[in-house]
């Protein structure tokens, strides 16, 4: 058998087995039905102690969702909707985690744990549910009181992305 034939042969196996498999590509969107058109995301709860997190984990996923430019209407009527993704901030920290040479702490860690839920309103059921999803963070201190910047809210902000494109991406990848 010549080296050509070999290799047609062995780049055809995957195609076939995908083929069976009914594999489809992950940008497609397919996971969650054409059947469904409007979402609604609530604000998400938050009893911790934290001022604004749950709004700025429910804008992350509401940009997140808008971004991805699928073909959902995002409505603000849970009654409304064909789905409804709500979520709840439960564990908010922050600790020092870097010293300098001083003493003093100059890098901080911030850990958010969530919990997100998708509701398929059309057939009463649970179509996504991870009540433990934990984000991790860092942020830096100057070490020059006259530029100090409080950069927690920064670092909120990225986990919150982070944490709107992950959700997002399973629901609509069908990862679940």
């Amino acid at each position: 058998m010549k080296r050509r034939d070999v290799l047609v042969s062995a780049l055809s196996i995957p195609a076939a087995l995908a083929a069976s498999c009914k594999y489809k590509r992950v940008d497609t969107g397919e996971s969650i039905g054409s059947e469904y058109t409007t979402i609604a995301i609530p604000t998400f709860l938050n009893p911790s102690l934290r001022y604004r997190v749950e709004q700025r984990f429910t804008d992350a996923v509401t940009k997140e969702l808008l971004r991805r430019n699928r073909h959902f209407k995002i409505v603000t009527d849970e009654n409304t909707a064909d789905l409804v993704l709500s979520g709840e901030i439960k564990d908010v920290r922050s600790g020092g985690a870097l010293l300098d040479d001083t003493g003093r702490t100059r890098v901080f860690q911030v850990v958010i744990v969530t919990g997100v839920t998708l509701r398929d309103r059309k057939r009463s059921r649970v179509v996504f549910d991870n009540q433990r999803m934990v984000f991790r963070g860092e942020y830096e201190l100057a070490g020059d009181p006259q530029s100090f910047f409080n950069e927690e809210d920064p670092a909120f902000d990225r986990i919150a992305r982070e944490f709107a494109a992950s959700v997002i991406s399973t629901i609509l990848n069908g990862a679940f």
